[in-house]
């Protein structure tokens, strides 16, 4: 397949500007499928701000994978397989319910490279997020695409990174399509990867639903959140590094480092590593 990165480039500096208000709802909601028993909330816990600034793309715009189509502010990468790698956030001010934010997002580069399964296309998003103009949360995110495994292609080649053997705090997570459906409704995520097993094992070739890469580092944070629930959260980060599916269950762990810092990561089913994350306190 042949990608015009020079036309995908053309993208740089594309932004957009969203509004939204700070609502109790999907905070409880998301509490719920969480199993946790918070109180009525007054604030937005680290990483739930992705409750907010939905994608409503009309159900006429919406491709044949879940996503929205290709184009408008995403440029329109033609690999099928799209994941979110990762993100760098810096948590400078709490948001309160029923505070009024802004969104404003700009496409910081675009990027192609050469993997061992083929073309990959990176795509990393600055976003800002303001609530009485103040900045509360800045945030890069950073998208991957790639193209589909041919039929019976091997896997590839390296071995995945071994999770550590031990950790002070570790959560066994059960996943099922349950908790996938109820995390994609509240985030209006259309992607069949994490409801459709049909889809997802026929025309993607996984072997069941994929666990969102953002509801793993919301556990991963929910883990620290079970183990010092004074903590507030400075800075977080996380990148993926193998999927998680619904067929089997895994874990999340974190261990509070000398420096101030908390390691947090998830554990595979084999023990690698599905993707690691740090955090930095107040």
């Amino acid at each position: 397949m042949r990608i015009d990165i020079d036309h995908l480039r053309t993208w740089i500096d594309r932004t957009s500007v969203l509004d939204d208000r700070v609502t109790a709802v999907p905070l409880q909601a998301l509490s719920a499928t969480l199993d946790r028993d918070d109180p009525p909330p007054t604030q937005v816990p680290p990483c739930w701000h992705w409750l907010y600034f939905l994608p409503l793309a009309r159900q006429s715009e919406i491709g044949a994978d879940g996503h929205p189509t290709r184009g408008g502010f995403l440029p329109p990468v033609p690999l099928p397989r799209r994941m979110w790698a990762g993100s760098q956030l810096s948590f400078h001010a709490d948001l309160q319910v029923g505070q009024d934010i802004s969104r404003s997002s700009r496409i910081a580069d675009v990027r192609l490279k050469e993997g061992r399964t083929g073309p990959l296309v990176f795509v990393n998003v600055e976003h800002e997020i303001r609530a009485g103009g103040v900045l509360a949360i800045s945030e890069r995110h950073d998208i991957v695409y790639r193209d589909m495994p041919a039929p019976g292609e091997p896997a590839p080649a390296g071995l995945p990174a071994p999770a550590p053997a031990s950790a002070p705090w570790s959560r066994t997570i059960t996943p099922d399509d349950v908790l996938l459906f109820r995390y994609s409704a509240l985030t209006f995520n259309g992607h069949r990867i994490h409801y459709d097993r049909r889809y997802v094992t026929e025309a993607e070739g996984y072997p069941g639903l994929i666990v969102h890469g953002p509801l793993i580092a919301t556990l991963l944070l929910d883990l620290l959140r079970r183990q010092l629930p004074a903590a507030r959260v400075r800075t977080f980060s996380f990148r993926a590094m193998k999927p998680l599916f619904d067929i089997a269950p895994f874990r999340v762990c974190g261990a509070p480092q000398d420096d101030g810092t908390v390691k947090l990561w998830a554990v595979t089913p084999e023990g690698h590593l599905a993707m690691e994350a740090a955090a930095t306190l107040y």
